[in-house]
């Protein structure tokens, strides 16, 4: 999968994609990722890829010229699918992570200064997503967590596959608690069921343990999950609802 990143700043994702899990898929040519300075785009002698807004206003915006011939440079047959990190955009959630992890080429352009010209979003533009509800100095960090969040879902990425479909989200709800060595911190033991070797029972406590703290700390997520008519029971034992839920 290729990523291209549009950008007035190319040097601030260099750090990130150089660590860890993407450094690898970059090396094992499971990723590509190219990054594009929009400057390089401007037509007049001092770079410039913003002006001041027609009928006034605070900020400046940036103009269309430049990020439309930096988006062709890219995509020059238009068979990527291009996104513009916006906070007015679709929220950015696992599954929309999973989505986009089944396109081939993915064009990331980061906005800066008070917005960008309406008639490329509206012409050039396949989508806009956002990464939550607060605003950043630009774009260019919203582009580096859909990078992670799609690279980490591509086949092979991840070593162990099964981390991949039982992390937080991945079935609608948080993640159960875990615990590693040693057996005894701080005067505190590990749960005993984790330690007996029944995998039923461990399944089962990390299946309530995790519905216990989606209910608790996202009420929103919990209230929009199916569950099996198995699950279902192991809910109503654990008072976890007090009747019939939705089956999936």
């Amino acid at each position: 999968m290729r990523f291209d990143v549009l950008t007035i700043f190319p040097e601030l994702l260099n750090s990130p994609l150089d660590e860890g899990i993407i450094r690898r898929a970059i090396q094992n040519e499971q990723i590509e990722v190219g990054m594009t300075n929009i400057r390089d785009f401007a037509t007049d002698k001092h770079s410039m890829t913003d002006d001041r807004p027609f009928g006034g206003g605070e900020g400046m915006v940036m103009k269309p010229e430049p990020l439309l011939a930096a988006t062709k440079s890219v995509n020059p047959q238009g068979s990527g699918h291009v996104v513009f990190l916006s906070p007015q955009g679709r929220q950015f959630t696992q599954q929309v992570a999973a989505s986009l992890s089944q396109c081939e080429h993915l064009i990331l352009i980061c906005g800066r200064y008070e917005g960008v010209d309406q008639r490329f979003l509206d012409h050039y533009v396949d989508e806009e997503i956002s990464i939550g509800d607060f605003i950043l100095t630009g774009g260019e960090l919203g582009a580096m967590i859909i990078i992670d969040a799609v690279t980490r879902l591509i086949p092979g990425v991840v070593g162990c596959s099964d981390s991949i479909s039982k992390d937080t989200f991945s079935r609608g709800g948080l993640k159960y608690p875990q615990y590693t060595r040693p057996r005894t911190f701080e005067g505190e033991d590990v749960p005993e069921v984790l330690l007996s070797g029944d995998h039923a029972a461990i399944e089962e406590w990390r299946f309530i343990q995790a519905m216990q703290r989606t209910k608790a700390r996202r009420p929103d997520l919990f209230a929009q999950l199916e569950f099996s008519a198995q699950e279902e029971k192991l809910l109503v034992k654990h008072m976890l609802v007090a009747g019939r839920v939705h089956r999936r």
